[in-house]
């Protein structure tokens, strides 16, 4: 774990209530970091408490382990949420202390047939930085589903960039599982309904698969049961839930 600087370059709309907010890397030891971890940002509450927020880093990595020199995150405004004031209102130049990088969701050395990547939100930020990765384990064979659950398509964060992937491998699946509103005009692979009504239709091979979740922790909760009810051991579905740290109080 290295503690360093971040200074703001630039956001981008995903959607209408999503950004990527690009740093530049600041430290004086290298940041090297593995394709799924995460790193915390630090930052003030009202009462003057130190605190932090966590987002996992989503770059595409050059390879599965790299130094940064910069780092990508996504993030959802919240309204009246402490990292929505204080990153919404960064200028270039801005500066923001950090850590990291931190996690284990990170692809095992062992390989697999079949990978199922599972996320929801901004969830899918792991998975985006583990894609040349990913493209190795596509060029030996394995076969890889991305499942993503939004309401609506705008939520299908880095939809592109899955996409590409699912043009070049034909053993990779994007599987979009739209649980509000459907397309005018259905894509490839899009489901009506959460990613639990996707994954309760599949049958699992404890011996060729392995599992990842990724997101809110409804979603990783319930599929994490269902995956054990249809015979994934524990040490075959990893997980990550996105929660905040609790407030601290005088």
């Amino acid at each position: 774990m290295t503690s360093f600087s971040l200074v703001f370059k630039d956001q981008i709309p995903l959607n209408d209530h999503s950004v990527s907010i690009r740093f530049q890397v600041d430290s004086v030891m290298p940041l090297i970091a593995i394709a799924g971890q995460f790193v915390r940002l630090h930052m003030q509450q009202d009462d003057g408490f130190d605190t932090f927020r966590s987002y996992s880093i989503a770059n595409i990595f050059p390879t599965e382990k790299a130094e940064l020199a910069e780092i990508e995150i996504a993030m959802t405004w919240v309204e009246g949420g402490l990292a929505t004031r204080k990153l919404s209102s960064m200028q270039p130049g801005d500066r923001l202390e950090a850590s990291g990088p931190y996690g284990r969701f990170c692809l095992l050395p062992d390989h697999h047939q079949r990978y199922f990547l599972i996320a929801t939100g901004t969830g899918v930020t792991p998975y985006r930085a583990m894609l040349n990765e990913l493209k190795n384990r596509l060029e030996q064979g394995a076969e890889i589903y991305l499942v993503m659950g939004a309401q609506d398509a705008p939520g299908l964060l880095y939809e592109a960039d899955f996409r590409a992937v699912e043009k070049a491998y034909d053993n990779f699946h994007y599987i979009p599982c739209l649980s509000r509103r459907m397309r005018d005009e259905p894509a490839l692979n899009d489901r009506s309904g959460y990613v639990q009504k996707f994954l309760a239709e599949l049958d699992f091979d404890a011996d060729s698969d392995i599992a990842y979740l990724c997101g809110n922790p409804g979603m990783v909760d319930e599929s994490f049961a269902l995956l054990k009810d249809k015979g994934l051991p524990v040490t075959l579905i990893k997980r990550e839930k996105y929660v905040s740290p609790p407030v601290k109080k005088k």
